[in-house]
């Protein structure tokens, strides 16, 4: 685990070049083991029964619970001493990844795991964790998350759910209501959030058993259909004081970083689905026969599945990259009781897990939206199974944060350590835009151009945002156009870097032919959506000579690095993917 002074600190890619990343070259054979066993599963046990969780048969989805605790797949992220495997950052993501094609039993499976395990793994005291943690992992109890209420969404810490301690000092005794609890027909423990004499916010462990806890009727849901939702009703519902999940009034350490692995999780989640989607559409492309020849050979369809296999490549290196910062922060604490610690090495990250959950999320309705697309009317049908993945998929922006807070998430915190006095905003953004408009050294190498377009979207972005910042001064916080717009450039320079990282990586092993290839198909894309988010902050900040200087000087930092034959670039890409016949990289 890197020391405290780490080489990366979180966002660090906002401000700098990357350094080396994990990246899916470097899985090591217990990596590809666990993964392989998420993906028997799957084939085995969940997909050849998908007309019986459709159906909401949730005896049966405890039943795979049942089936996936005997394989250690609800285990990973579970400390041995107490009957997990301990496993590091980079399984959860490939066991989340595995299971991202399993629809609603893929939610419920990652919700149990993420984030209705972790809070104890992480925040439990050892008694807690040596009572919860083996029937966690083994299947016998399943686990949910109760924190939204039907005036709580967004903005959780409004919650009005109170807790009150008993005159006897034996239990606290909660009364509220939370909405959109996933597991909740069949779940055994509710991490629940509650206010202590309605101020403090606090985490609890409260149990299927406890007296005043019940549930409303199941949700009729446009997805999902093999998890449950329903309500979660306390009415005056007696917790024992033992079952107090870290300490009162420190709720918000629990609930908020446990959602920063909970929105990595979620990227996994469409990662794998977003797979599962383009293979569905290169089986049924290969085959459908229009105008004498199948819809592959179309160029128009060529263009889809190339756009779709770029997405995820640039999905699956920032989502492991991610994955091994996780891993350097928290590898070491599953045995801590440094709760304080905890809570900053989690939130170290929230930056990048944000974008894990917005890229995967879009990427996921990308994908299947343009997969169906393919299918056509057959598409529509639900005989195909495209049809649910379009509908399973939609829930994914909401989850975990709507993708705008999520959004709001990622230039807000540069201008909370801009406020602080930790990161100096205005020398930043002087520099980055000094740099576009001096001469510039041209680019030599395979990857070189690559290199230099990832440096030009960091100055477009630390140049932009320097602009905004002055423009509205101490109320930037209200624009939330603008900031969301910021959020598109950083999310792209994210994902751009990881990429050509990536790709650099392979190179120096020789494995790069491919990942080369793809890495400049995606910065030539990455370029034009830049220069178009860029404008639209410039267009929308900056008046006179100001916007036409701004807006000439990133468009002809941008421009510079453009390349011709894309459209044949993108054929072939088609062309190698029709050949593996599922997603390749």
């Amino acid at each position: 685990m890197k020391a405290e002074a780490n080489v990366y600190k979180g966002a660090d890619f906002l401000v700098k070049s990357a350094g080396p990343i994990f990246a899916p070259e470097q899985f090591s054979d217990e990596h590809k083991m666990i993964a392989k066993t998420a993906r028997q599963f799957l084939q085995k046990e969940v997909h050849p029964h998908n007309e019986r969780l459709e159906s909401q048969d949730f005896e049966f989805v405890q039943e795979l619970f049942h089936k996936a605790g005997e394989l250690g797949l609800l285990a990973h992220s579970i400390p041995e001493a107490y009957g997990g495997l301990g496993l590091d950052k980079i399984s959860k993501g490939l066991v989340g990844e595995a299971l991202g094609p399993a629809g609603g039993y893929g939610v419920a499976h990652s919700n149990h795991t993420c984030i209705a395990t972790l809070p104890i793994t992480y925040f439990g005291t050892p008694e807690q964790k040596e009572y919860y943690l083996p029937k966690l992992a083994s299947g016998e109890f399943v686990g949910a998350y109760c924190l939204t209420e039907p005036g709580a969404g967004s903005d959780a810490l409004s919650a009005q759910t109170t807790a009150v301690l008993n005159e006897e000092g034996t239990h606290y005794v909660l009364n509220g209501t939370k909405m959109y609890i996933t597991n909740a027909a069949f779940s055994d423990t509710f991490i629940t959030y509650a206010k202590v004499d309605g101020k403090a916010f606090t985490a609890f462990i409260v149990e299927k058993k406890h007296p005043g806890l019940s549930l409303g009727p199941e949700e009729k849901k446009m997805g999902i259909k093999g998890s449950s939702t329903r309500p979660v009703i306390f009415e005056d519902c007696e917790v024992p004081v033992e079952n107090l999940l870290g300490e009162v009034g420190k709720g918000h350490l629990v609930a908020l970083n446990v959602l920063n692995l909970g929105r990595f999780n979620l990227g996994s989640a469409c990662m794998g689905a977003a797979k599962f989607s383009l293979s569905l559409a290169l089986g049924y492309t290969q085959e459908r026969q229009q105008f004498g020849r199948a819809i592959a050979e179309f160029a128009a369809t060529k263009e889809k599945v190339a756009s779709m296999a770029l997405r995820i490549f640039a999905l699956e290196s920032l989502q492991y990259r991610t994955a091994g910062y996780l891993e350097d922060a928290l590898g070491g604490l599953y045995e801590s009781q440094d709760h304080a610690l905890i809570a900053k090495r989690m939130m170290e990250y929230a930056t990048e897990c944000a974008i894990c959950k917005v890229y995967g999320s879009e990427t996921l309705d990308f994908v299947a939206d343009e997969s169906l697309q393919l299918f056509g009317g057959y598409g529509y049908i639900q005989e195909y199974k495209i049809e649910q993945v379009y509908r399973d998929s939609r829930i994914n922006r909401i989850f975990e944060g709507t993708n705008e807070v999520n959004r709001l998430l990622i230039p807000g915190n540069l201008l909370k350590a801009a406020a602080k006095g930790t990161f100096d905003l205005e020398e930043a953004s002087k520099q980055a835009f000094a740099e576009m408009q001096s001469p510039q050294i041209p680019y030599i190498g395979t990857l070189a151009r690559e290199t230099e377009a990832v440096q030009a979207i960091r100055r477009v972005f630390l140049s932009c945002m320097g602009l905004a910042a002055k423009a509205h001064g101490a109320k930037i916080g209200e624009e939330q156009e603008t900031l969301m717009k910021l959020a598109d450039i950083a999310i792209t320079l994210y994902a751009a870097e990881s990429a050509v990282v990536r790709a650099q990586q392979a190179q120096e092993n020789g494995q790069a032919a491919l990942k080369v290839e793809m890495a400049q198909m995606l910065i030539d894309d990455s370029l034009l959506e830049v220069e178009m988010k860029a404008r639209q902050i410039i267009q929308g900040t900056a008046g006179g000579e100001q916007l036409a200087y701004f807006t000439s000087a990133v468009t002809a930092e941008l421009e510079r690095l453009q390349r011709g034959g894309t459209i044949e670039a993108k054929r072939r890409l088609a062309e190698t993917v029709y050949g593996a016949g599922h997603y390749i990289s």
